[in-house]
């Protein structure tokens, strides 16, 4: 009989788990502002924009937009290296951005728009540099906050 009423406070205990993650509430679409934190420090933020990027989501899909320190990362690629290598493989491709320093002066650097398939779980982003070398990287989107709230 114990064991019976330990069964069943265990298999009521997972279905209250369950549902609590079920009612997590997805983002709304929307734009936000959300923190960009890779595993390495040669790729990362810019430090004008303090770990933080652009993201929007809409019809449920989220895209950041981050502009990197440099000219020096000439894709990425949302997965591993090895699969950005493939026949077929779409690259995310840059764009130059102005970037305004605290210090008053500017520079320009590449801004990537990068899939989000998940906040606060780690993911797969590889890169190329100017050298031709593919890098797997794991990267992670957190703490959005809606623009308007800011």
């Amino acid at each position: 009989m114990k064991r019976w009423i330990a069964a069943v406070l265990a298999a009521l205990l997972a279905l209250a788990c369950l549902a609590a993650l079920a009612e997590t509430p997805a983002l709304e679409d929307g734009t936000y502002t959300a923190t960009f934190t890779t595993d390495h420090s040669m790729f990362h933020v810019n430090e004008a924009y303090d770990n933080k990027g652009t993201l929007t989501v809409k019809d449920g899909v989220m895209t950041i937009h981050v502009t990197l320190v440099s000219k020096n990362i000439v894709n990425l690629f949302p997965g591993l290296a090895e699969d950005a290598q493939k026949d077929g493989a779409t690259l995310l491709e840059p764009t130059e951005e102005t970037v305004n320093y605290a210090d008053g002066t500017t520079g320009t650097a590449y801004a990537f728009d990068i899939p989000v398939p998940a906040i606060d779980e780690e993911f797969d982003c590889a890169l190329v540099g100017k050298k031709g070398k593919w890098y797997d990287h794991k990267v992670m989107v957190s703490d959005p906050v809606p623009v308007e709230a800011e």
